[in-house]
């Protein structure tokens, strides 16, 4: 018989960091006389996209958070698209500004995420945000890299010192997973899906993040035996239809000490870290503007 990996569920972590922020929110409300106020922008109607927000609506009610979603079509502008930002910008009752990518390939994805004001930034995409967190001053953090080393924590996975293998190099999961890996005093290796020798370098890792976007691209012979993988990926499988990650998870648990499942694993931590980024940003702006 083989043995099983413990499987790191998201749900359930993500599950008591709602119920505490609830909490919280509850607390901030009698503070400040008002809860935390999120506006989601959604242009277009791209499955995925409207599914990601429809879970964020839901998360953002679940906890007390004000949350409003503003519906554009696809063929807006990127001047009303900029204009509508800077509304919202300016509009001292709103706290956290998102715009759900991706967008209509006719609007400049850069531009608009360095249109939103960094204060605003629940994303922590904003230039100047990303350039904190590289020098390692105070800052909001990716939502999706956050609940990755939350994971890391809730597994009792000790960081320092283990030798961890991000597989992917977007900004917004593995250049920023691998800086907070760093912070965290691994010895970390960022490689890609045009990486000579892949497997050999994977085989290294005690602690492997894959965020390539390719169903079941990480098979357990790349997998170190008693490693921690975390499958940041979400693929729709062609053999079924199903949600599938980029780790061929029926293989891999049987190599791994620990892996997160797809769905349930990532994906719920990087809603609740909007929502933790949310409240985060409110409090910087209630204490900045007493």
């Amino acid at each position: 018989m083989k043995k099983s990996s413990m499987i790191i569920k998201g749900k359930d972590l993500s599950t008591s960091i709602k119920e505490a922020l609830k909490v919280r929110v509850g607390v901030l409300n009698e503070q400040y006389g008002r809860t935390p106020n999120l506006v989601v922008i959604l242009v277009g109607d791209d499955p995925g996209s409207v599914s990601y927000v429809t879970g964020k609506a839901k998360a953002a009610t679940e906890i007390g958070i004000r949350n409003t979603t503003l519906r554009r079509e696809a063929t807006i502008s990127e001047a009303d698209l900029l204009g509508l930002i800077e509304e919202l910008n300016n509009d001292n009752d709103v706290d956290g500004i998102l715009v759900q990518l991706p967008l209509p390939k006719h609007i400049n994805e850069n531009k608009v995420i360095a249109a939103i004001s960094p204060e605003k930034d629940v994303d922590a995409f904003h230039p100047m945000n990303v350039a904190k967190l590289w020098l390692k001053q105070p800052c909001i953090l990716p939502c999706t890299p956050k609940g990755i080393i939350k994971l890391l924590q809730f597994a009792g996975v000790d960081i320092a010192g283990k030798e961890a293998v991000v597989v992917g190099r977007s900004n917004i999961v593995g250049q920023p997973v691998a800086k907070l890996l760093l912070d965290a005093n691994a010895t970390v290796t960022v490689a890609h899906s045009r990486t000579k020798h892949l497997a050999n370098i994977t085989r290294r890792a005690d602690i492997l993040v894959v965020a390539v976007g390719r169903e079941r691209f990480v098979t357990a012979d790349m997998i170190k035996p008693g490693a921690v993988v975390i499958d940041v990926g979400v693929n729709r499988d062609t053999r079924n239809g199903k949600l599938c990650g980029d780790v061929d998870f029926e293989e891999a648990q049987h190599v791994a000490a620990a892996i997160t499942p797809v769905p349930g694993g990532v994906g719920p931590m990087t809603i609740t870290c909007l929502m933790e980024n949310t409240v985060e940003v409110f409090i910087n702006r209630m204490s900045k503007h007493q």
